[in-house]
C-alpha cells in the first residue's frame, strides 16, 4: 500500500500513476472540498487524462480517505506532495510539509518501520538540514523507526500523465539504503534508469532542472531586446534558424557537452563573440544583464580554481597541470582557461609547476612564454609531481585515471565519479 498526501497537481497524478501500475493506493488531503469534488470524480484543475484515469481508478485501487491512522497503519511508503510556497524573500516555505509530516508520524507506531517520500519541491539541504531534524525531535530515528527520502518530479502541466507513467530517469534521494532500496522496488514498474543519491543531490537535480530553463528563456527574451536594440534583425527567424543547429539533436558534441561544469569557457569565438555583443548591445542602449553575467561567471569560476588548488597545496609542492588547449581533440590554446589559471597561481607564489598536454604544448608554450616547466608526456609529470590540477577533458586522462588517482587530483572538467 502507498499513501499520497497531497492531491493537487503533482499528488493526484502521483496516485493515480501508482494506481495504473496495479498498487492500492490511499490518497489524502487536507482541503475537504477537494476530497469531495474527486470523490464525485471531477478535478478542481484541468490536465489531460487525469479525470478518466480517477473514473477508473476510484475506489477499486485508489481510495480517497479521511482517517489517516487507516492509510497509515496499511502503508509502506508515504508519499509527501503538499505545497511549499514562496515566501516574501523568495525562499521556500516548507511549513505545510513539517505539518504534514506531523499528521503523519503521531499515527506510526514502532517498530512498524515507514518510508517518508519528500516529492514537493524543496531547496536543496532542506530534508537532510530541516526535515531529518524535525522527525527526529519528534521521537524517531531514521534508519531505524523510520525511512526518509526524496523523490523530485519532472511532470509539465498539460504532460503530467506522459511523464509520469514515462519518466527519463527516477531520482530517489535517500538518508540511508534501506528506504532507498524500498522506494527503488516500487519503481521497478516503470522500467526506467533509477539514480539512488545523497538527499541533497536529489532537491538539487530538481532546481538544476528548473533554473536551467529559466535561464535559457531569460536569454531568449534578453536576446530578443538585444535584437531590437540593434534593429532590422527578424527576432522569430533567427531563433528558428538558431533550432536546426545539428547540436540539439544527438550528434557529437550535442548540446548536453555545453550544460556541464567545468573551468570556463574558451576559445576563439565564444569569449570574443560574447563581449562584443554586450558592447554593441551598450552602443545601442541596451544593457544585456544575462551576457554580462556570463562573462563575470567565466572569470569567477578560474579565480575559484586558482583559490582551491591555493587554499589546499603548499606552495614548495609540485603541481601538475593536465590540459593546455581550451577543449580536448584541439591544439587551440587561444582563451584557454589553463593561461589565466597558471597565471594565478604564479602571481600566488607557485613556481614548481609541470604542464601535459597531448597536443598543444608547443603553441602553449610559444603563445605564453609562462616560467612553468612542460613534460612530453604523462607518465613523465605523474612521476614527478604531488598534486594533479585536470583543467581539459582529453580522454587520455579518462583512459589513465587509475594512475592519476594515485596522486591528489583536482579534477575541474568533473571527469571521474
Amino acid at each position: 500500500m502507498i499513501t499520497v498526501i497531497g492531491l493537487g497537481f503533482v499528488g493526484l497524478t502521483t496516485a493515480l500513476g501508482f494506481s495504473d501500475k496495479g498498487y492500492n493506493v490511499y490518497g489524502y488531503d487536507i482541503d475537504q472540498k477537494k476530497q469531495d469534488e474527486l470523490r464525485k470524480g471531477s478535478i478542481p484543475f484541468y490536465e489531460p487524462y487525469l479525470e478518466e484515469k480517477l473514473t477508473e481508478h476510484l475506489n477499486e485501487n485508489f481510495t480517497i480517505i479521511d482517517d489517516l491512522q487507516e492509510a497509515v497503519n496499511n502503508s509502506e511508503v508515504i508519499f509527501f506532495c503538499v505545497g511549499t510556497p514562496s515566501e516574501k524573500d523568495g525562499g521556500a516555505y516548507l511549513g505545510y510539509i513539517l505539518d504534514a509530516i506531523k499528521s503523519v508520524t503521531a499515527h506510526i507506531r514502532k517498530p512498524h518501520f515507514k518510508v517518508l517520500v519528500i516529492k514537493s519541491t524543496i531547496p536543496p539541504s532542506s530534508t537532510s538540514g530541516i526535515i531529518k531534524q524535525y522527525i527526529e525531535n519528534l521521537g524517531f530515528k531514521i534508519g531505524v523507526d523510520i525511512g526518509l527520502t526524496n523523490n523530485p518530479e519532472f511532470l509539465r502541466e498539460g504532460y503530467a500523465w506522459y511523464d509520469f507513467m514515462n519518466p527519463d530517469r527516477i531520482v530517489i534521494g535517500q538518508e540511508e539504503d534501506k528506504g532507498g532500496q524500498i522506494v527503488g522496488k516500487i519503481y521497478q514498474a516503470f522500467n526506467a534508469p533509477i539514480y539512488r543519491v545523497t538527499l541533497n543531490t536529489a532537491e538539487f537535480i530538481k532546481y538544476l532542472s528548473n533554473t536551467l530553463l529559466s535561464t535559457l528563456i531569460s536569454f531568449s527574451n534578453e536576446q530578443s531586446l538585444i535584437a531590437r536594440s540593434i534593429g532590422n534583425i527578424d527576432i522569430k527567424n533567427a531563433f528558428q534558424i538558431l533550432h536546426l543547429d545539428r547540436r540539439w539533436f544527438g550528434t557529437p558534441a550535442n548540446m548536453t557537452s555545453y550544460v556541464y561544469p567545468g573551468c570556463g569557457f574558451g576559445g576563439y569565438c565564444l569569449p570574443k563573440d560574447t563581449m562584443a555583443l554586450v558592447r554593441q548591445s551598450l552602443k545601442n542602449s541596451y544593457s544585456p544583464e544575462l551576457l554580462k553575467s556570463t562573462l563575470k561567471v567565466n572569470e569567477t569560476i578560474k579565480e575559484f580554481v586558482v583559490s582551491d588548488v591555493a587554499g589546499k597545496v603548499n606552495k614548495e609542492e609540485k603541481i601538475g597541470i593536465l590540459g593546455l588547449s581550451f577543449k580536448p581533440n584541439s591544439n587551440d590554446i587561444r582563451g584557454t582557461q589553463a593561461k589565466a589559471i597558471i597565471e594565478g597561481l604564479i602571481k600566488k607564489g607557485y613556481k614548481n609547476i609541470i604542464a601535459y598536454d597531448p597536443m598543444a604544448i608547443e603553441e602553449f608554450k610559444a603563445a605564453y612564454n609562462l616560467p612553468i616547466e612542460y613534460s612530453s608526456n604523462l607518465k613523465s609529470l605523474l612521476s614527478s609531481v604531488d598534486h594533479v590540477v585536470i583543467l581539459t577533458a582529453w580522454d587520455e586522462f579518462i583512459k589513465n585515471e587509475e594512475s592519476i588517482r594515485k596522486k591528489n587530483v583536482f579534477d575541474y572538467r568533473y571527469i571521474y565519479n
